[in-house]
């Protein structure tokens, strides 16, 4: 959950309204957010009342930002902006020297690099000085890193275990003797301070747990190899980035780079009290440990994310907050009940995939203890809940009444009946078993026929009573903690939660409201917390023994950069009239839009849910507000007849409402052949509805769709003038925004001369993203890729196509076929094709940027030499750009004044268009950040622009006012941040990259079977039939349109 959000930007009403759903999409009807516990029984009863709480927002009023105690500002690093303007300055070396066996000369070296360099550094807008949260690195001496990969034989399966085995390594072997000199990630590579000897390279390790003394009985042995893979020094890449040569390389970069964040991040790994994921972590006890109650089970940790960058002239440590969601620790009976409480609709299969992969510490055995007296826990893995098919290819499978049955509905066989409990022993198992044999209460991994005596089947809540005296609770259902083919079941009495477990699930909508409770602060608090809690987590402060050994240092402070404040464009409508913006942002007050449309017939559909009732059930208000509309429509430019009302529709609890829309919408084109738009009105947000009108209408019938809530579309507000109720006009304004685009219109538009090469008429600017599976997808969920294109120098309209293709294939496949459709629409439009193609690539992270180039650039290229006429590709047409649009990086700024004009005095964040392109970027590169929009609440994050691939703008004349080619494409990104056409303010990414997303966001409603699976298809047999192309194929009548909005 990022702390902060682009509430402004993606505006608009009516159409969202039907989105509703909770974190990461697909939310529940019905929340109650009480009654705590209950249990799973039918008609179990709560003890409690508690509800979900979240944490403070922290923040308030007042106009505050983050300084340092005394107050003062450091000047920008001197030393960075003088080895960025020479960098500049200097050409490419013609004869590169070649390496020796000495430590080289950095600068001398050469290679042909991928990417475009840096043409200049942007001039335009008022000067600032930022805080960013990064941190020099300071390495002392000539540091050399040697690098290791690990081999385990046999591997072993799962993180933990091989964490553990790499632990034992370090730790119990003579490898020991350089622990004070050795960072490592834990998983396959090892860094040490010191050359290790070639004797220590490979050791016998027999596996063990945590707090053992000695290996069990039926421990794995294991060899564990290391190889070295590299030696660096640090000095080396120092070099690098203090050389001015332009051409200068470094081959090794990344890998120095890959080897600092494993000893930066050794430290945050091997506490106990932190809880790592990736390169983020989490203090879960102590001082620095922060959270909040979610609800539902799960609660949620404020952490940190740390990266090792590279950048001019230094090398910086990023460090972001974070949060996570994790299991709420402590008893397992606790956490069922405040899932159940969460929504009585949970089910047991949501329950069995909530708990799935969950760790648990058992109660119900003695408790064993090392020399040092320290308990050695009893620790299983719940693999799910009880199954009827569970343990079938057993001599005595288990009896299951019922899938997630309860203690008293499952039976396994015991070899002998349990009398008393001194004498009943677990069950047999003379096949053998896992290690440690079989626990209380399980089948053992290869039960067989009972062995001197005869057998019985006994219920686990029976078999608790009698062997150790436990009455179990007959309201939840036991877990498996073995296997499908090999189960061995537990009461959740007898489990305890372990804590600092991540949950990788999918937020309901109160977990996630709760979440953005505690997630979202005033800038000034996330930088708080990261020069305070996050440098001491680090142990950055004071610096830890790793660090210490590896003689790397970093500084306290965080460092600051030159910034500059771009002045918005002047936002066109019809006629001369033009908004007047502040903050970004704008209103359509007495504005129409720059080209209305005509929708023709249209009709309106209400949807009644049984039992549901809204304030537009009365059939005359109804009527007035369709005419409210249908003025705020005409008042925005948008031609609209009366509209047809069809018949509403009724679903009820138990209907399946698909059939029920599918039904309605056939009949449709049959009734109103002429229709081709419709106006639904959604009781409240149900993201199942909402899903299916989306494909009924955009892929079925070819009818356009736009989705509103009763509540928001009938809302009154008071006009303070006049003291009468009068239609929520901002809202209607919202949706006419939909419905011009939709039919072709253009809502707003800029001065030629603000965009550019783009507003001569001859550019067509593309948009590319790839979106993949999330948490609750089914398991043969693909990865969606989508493009949309401008069909003319206005930029009002982005027709779009998409495609399913393998899962986590983030190269788009059909890539040439895309563009292909995109071309030959603007070839329609404009009688030829375009001179230039500038892309903006969503979706991709920093070690893809190389795949744009090799892999999706060729496949553009191919599309275009295929259909450009042999005179134009003479004359080297078209000339191809690709700039790379970051959204999920960790890189903020924080204002060092409060001075007007430089700090956004509603939400304390950078001024709206703030760029930054020095400090934390590299010289050799060509990259900026831009915070275009406005954040209302959080900390602004800003887009990362980074050109992979230019032939458009650093061979084109510069022009007035313009100094340099930096300048001009700083511009022309930040000016189309404001045409965005479904909101009326600048938004945080450009809008080609922005509508991109939408298009994969719609084909995610298409396919909401699969992307929003139940959890049985989600953990177990897929969403049913694989998703085939036909069900995203866009309806030829919406083809080429903007249906995704």
């Amino acid at each position: 959950m990022p702390p902060g959000r682009d509430r402004g930007g993606r505006g608009g009403g009516g159409d969202r309204g039907g989105r509703g759903g909770g974190g990461r999409g697909g939310g529940y009807e019905g929340q109650s957010r009480g009654d705590r516990g209950g249990g799973f029984a039918p008609r179990g009863r709560g003890d409690g009342g508690r509800g979900a709480r979240g944490g403070g927002r922290g923040g308030g009023g007042t106009l505050e930002f983050y300084s340092l105690p005394d107050k003062s500002v450091p000047i920008p690093n001197a030393q960075v902006a003088k080895t960025e303007d020479e960098t500049l300055k200097k050409p490419a070396s013609t004869a590169p020297t070649k390496a020796t066996k000495t430590l080289p000369d950095i600068s001398q070296l050469s290679l042909k690099t991928n990417f475009p360099p840096r043409p200049a550094y942007g001039t335009r807008g008022t000067a600032v000085t930022l805080w960013a949260n990064y941190f020099q690195m300071i390495p002392n001496g000539d540091v050399k890193l040697y690098r290791y990969a690990i081999d385990t034989v046999p591997a072993v399966i799962g993180k933990r275990k091989q964490r553990r085995l790499v632990e034992l390594l370090v730790e119990e072997t003579p490898l020991s003797i350089l622990k004070p000199h050795i960072a490592t990630d834990y998983g396959t590579t090892l860094i040490c301070q010191r050359e290790i000897p070639e004797s220590d390279l490979e050791h016998g390790i027999v596996y063990k747990d945590e707090r053992e003394d000695t290996p069990g009985p039926r421990a794995t042995s294991h060899r564990v190899k290391l190889q070295q893979t590299g030696i660096f020094t640090i000095a080396e890449l120092v070099s690098y980035l203090t050389s001015t040569r332009v051409d200068a390389a470094f081959p090794n970069k990344d890998e120095v780079i890959q080897s600092l964040n494993i000893v930066v991040g050794h430290h945050p790994k091997t506490a106990p009290l932190i809880m790592s994921v990736s390169n983020k972590h989490y203090p879960v006890q102590g001082q620095s440990a922060e959270y909040a109650n979610l609800g539902a089970g799960l609660i949620a940790w404020r952490g940190y994310f740390v990266s090792v960058r590279a950048a001019a002239a230094r090398i910086l440590v990023n460090v972001q907050v974070k949060h996570a969601a994790a299991y709420q620790e402590g008893s397992l009976v606790e956490l069922m009940g405040e899932f159940k409480a969460a929504d009585r609709s949970n089910t047991l299969l949501q329950l069995e995939r909530f708990l799935k992969r969950v760790r648990v510490q058992t109660t119900h055995l003695p408790a064993k203890k090392n020399k040092a007296g320290m308990t050695i826990p009893r620790v299983k893995v719940i693999s799910g809940l009880a199954t009827k098919s569970d343990g079938q290819g057993l001599p005595h499978p288990p009896k299951v009444e019922s899938f997630g049955a309860f203690a008293n509905k499952v039976e396994f066989y015991l070899d002998s009946t349990p009398s008393t409990p001194e004498t009943v022993a677990p069950p047999s198992n003379p096949k053998g078993g896992k290690k440690g044999g079989k626990k209380s209460g399980q089948q053992g991994s290869q039960p067989g026929p009972a062995t001197g005596g005869s057998g019985t089947y006994i219920t686990v809540a029976e078999f608790f009573r009698i062997r150790y005296n436990l009455t179990v609770n007959p309201q939840f259902p036991v877990v498996n903690v073995g296997n499908k083919a090999n189960p061995s079941y537990l009461p959740a009495d007898v489990c305890i939660v372990l804590p600092g477990q991540p949950a990788d699930a999918k937020l309901t909508p109160d977990q996630t409201a709760n979440m953005i409770s505690f997630a979202v602060r005033n800038p000034k608090a996330n930088a708080t917390s990261i020069v305070g809690r996050g440098l001491a987590s680090l142990g950055f402060d004071p610096q830890n023994a790793t660090l210490a050994k590896f003689g790397i240092a970093v500084s306290k402070n965080m460092i600051t950069v030159p910034g500059r404040i771009l002045v918005g464009p002047e936002v066109k409508y019809r006629g001369t009239k033009s908004a007047k913006t502040s903050f970004g942002s704008w209103n359509m007050n007495q504005i129409q839009f720059t080209k209305g449309s005509n929708i023709g017939p249209w009709a309106i559909m209400k949807i009644n849910i049984d039992g549901f009732r809204t304030l537009l059930d009365d059939t005359g208000f109804l009527g007035q507000t369709k005419l409210n509309f249908r003025n705020a429509l005409a008042a925005n430019g948008v031609i609209a007849p009366p509209p047809i009302d069809i018949p509403d529709l009724v679903l009820t609890r138990e209907s399946n409402y698909e059939d029920i829309i599918d039904d309605r919408f056939s009949k449709i084109p049959k009734m109103l052949p002429n229709v081709k738009f419709l106006l639904i009105i959604l009781p409240k947000v149900d993201t199942g509805i909402y899903n299916r009108i989306k494909y009924c209408g955009d892929v079925l019938y070819g009818l356009h769709t736009v989705c509103v809530v009763a509540s928001k579309f009938g809302k009154l507000k008071l006009n303070r003038q006049n003291g009468q109720n009068e239609p929520d006009l901002q809202y209607f304004a919202n949706v006419a925004l939909k419905f011009n685009l939709k039919k072709g219109g253009v809502n707003q538009s800029l001065d030629k001369s603000k965009l550019g090469i783009v507003g001569e008429g001859s550019t067509m600017v593309v948009g590319i993203d790839v979106t993949h599976p999330s948490p609750g997808s089914a398991t043969n969920a693909p990865s969606i890729a989508s493009m949309v294109a401008s069909t003319d120098g206005q930029l009002g309209q982005w027709p779009a196509v998409l495609r399913i293709q393998a899962a986590r294939q983030e190269r788009v496949a059909d890539l040439d076929d895309l563009l292909v459709s995109r071309l030959k629409l603007w070839q329609v439009k404009n009688r030829q094709y375009p001179d230039n193609i500038l892309v903006y690539r969503d979706g991709v992270s920093e070690g893809q940027y190389n795949m744009v180039i090799e892999e999706e650039l060729p496949l553009l290229q191919k599309a275009c030499k295929e259909n450009y006429p042999a005179d134009a590709q003479k004359r080297g047409l078209p000339k191809i750009s690709i700039i790379v649009v970051g959204k999920r990086h960790h890189t903020r700024f924080y204002p060092t004044s409060d001075e007007t004009g430089k700090i956004d005095t509603r939400s304390c964040n950078p001024v709206n268009g703030t760029v930054v392109d020095r400090g934390v970027t590299e010289a050799r590169n060509w990259d900026f950040f831009l915070q275009a929009h406005t954040a209302l609440q959080g900390t602004a994050r800003p887009a990362h622009y980074y050109i992979v691939h230019d032939e458009i703008f650093a061979k084109a004349a510069v022009r007035p006012p313009f100094l340099n080619t930096a300048d001009v494409l700083e511009d022309l990104t930040h000016n189309m941040c404001y045409m965005f056409g479904r909101a009326t303010k600048a938004v945080s990414i450009c809008p080609p990259a922005y509508y991109a997303d939408l298009v994969c966001t719609r084909a995610r409603c298409y396919l909401s079977r699969i992307f929003d699976a139940t959890p049985a298809a989600s953990t177990v047999g897929g969403g049913g039939n694989d998703p085939q192309q036909n069900e995203v194929r866009i309806h030829p009548d919406l083809a080429d349109t903007m249906f995704y909005i």
